[in-house]
């Protein structure tokens, strides 16, 4: 099942809603017919929370465009019950690069809560904030709190918080990169804590807030350690240099065959001594349940296929499998076909270039 669907296209960047987000639409109308048996009131709950979620939108588009503006593109936006996420291509490398692209989502939210002060406060609208509830009052005036909420919200130094990104860029000035996040992630996981002690008191949303930054925090941390682990690493030295191919004439049985050989899930399609695409294990999988084992690779298959140097990095490598969406890209030398490199197999060097070392600091010790 197709669980977000595409809301249209903005500024290049295609803008999606997830299914959940049906959940709080109708959770807010069923509880402004249970407080009012009106359905004008539902209407204008409902209104009100598309109102606050374009808010997000808008918010994203804060860090995407800023993003762009350092060569980053976003791969998409979704919009879930509990936010937007912007899916950057990648983070910026420079501290005050991620400074500014942490800044400027709260920073739309500062421009809107302004822009409807200013509305509100020229057109004598303003009411006091105890005429106002979460599901009654001004609507401007309720929008207006809840972007200046977003603000206060989305600056907790916590990742994934933008002020988690806030702060770890401010140490990165000064100390290590590495070290700043762990020093953002700590702080971010002890205000989870935090929140969750305060949680168990009654407010139930904030057991969730902190579940959700304590996971943030540590994912963020594990990320930045994983990149500065396989830093410096040339890829020639992960790769798989013994690998089976298919042809693309070759039936699906060819493959099922190689799969039940060995260990192998995918693999690369080579015509002429040219790379021509690749079949992975799900679409295969996919096409076997669909179409039988006659079928021919060459229908099966993913083209166009950006290589891989053999001098290139692996962290670089990395990101260029994740961007083409494939498990398995063809890594050459001198124009020349001699590996192919995965995501499991740069873990498996890993694993094997940690244990050597651990190994070694053994065999020197006393």
């Amino acid at each position: 099942m197709k669980w977000q669907w595409k809301l249209g296209k903005f500024a290049g960047i295609d803008v999606y809603i997830h299914a959940t987000f049906l959940i709080l639409i109708g959770w807010v109308g069923y509880s402004h017919w249970l407080e009012n048996q009106n359905w004008g009131e539902v209407w204008n709950g409902i209104l009100f929370i598309l109102a606050l979620f374009v808010c997000v939108i808008l918010h994203e588009y804060g860090h995407a465009l800023t993003a762009r503006k350092y060569g980053i593109k976003t791969r998409d936006i979704t919009i879930y019950p509990i936010g937007g996420v912007a899916r950057l291509e990648r983070m910026p490398e420079k501290p005050l690069e991620e400074l500014w692209v942490a800044l400027m989502g709260p920073a739309v939210n500062v421009i809107i809560a302004a822009g409807l002060f200013a509305y509100l406060y020229l057109t004598s609208s303003l009411v006091p904030l105890s005429e106002l509830t979460v599901a009654s009052g001004s609507f401007l005036e309720r929008l207006m709190t809840v972007n200046i909420s977003l603000v206060l919200f989305n600056l907790i130094p916590a990742f994934p918080m933008d002020g988690g990104r806030v702060l770890r860029a401010l140490l990165a000035m000064r100390i290590d990169y590495v070290r700043a996040t762990q020093i953002a992630a700590t702080i971010g996981q002890g205000m989870a804590l935090l929140f969750g002690l305060v949680g168990l008191f009654g407010n139930a949303s904030l057991l969730f807030i902190a579940l959700f930054i304590w996971i943030g925090a540590s994912q963020e941390s594990g990320a930045t350690q994983m990149k500065n682990a396989i830093s410096g690493i040339p890829v020639g030295r992960a790769m798989l240099t013994d690998y089976q191919s298919l042809s693309p004439r070759d039936p699906l049985s060819r493959m099922a065959q190689l799969v039940l050989a060995g260990s192998q899930h995918d693999f690369l399609v080579i015509d002429n001594e040219r790379v021509v695409g690749v079949v992975t294990r799900n679409d295969f999988l996919t096409a076997l349940t669909q179409h039988g084992d006659r079928i021919a690779v060459s229908a099966v298959m993913k083209g166009n296929l950006p290589e891989v140097d053999s001098y290139e990095m692996v962290e670089v490598v990395l990101q260029r499998i994740q961007e083409a969406g494939v498990p398995a890209l063809p890594v050459t030398h001198d124009g020349r076909l001699v590996g192919i490199v995965t995501a499991e197999n740069i873990m498996e060097y890993l694993m094997i270039r940690s244990a050597i070392q651990t190994a070694r600091v053994r065999m020197t010790m006393p």
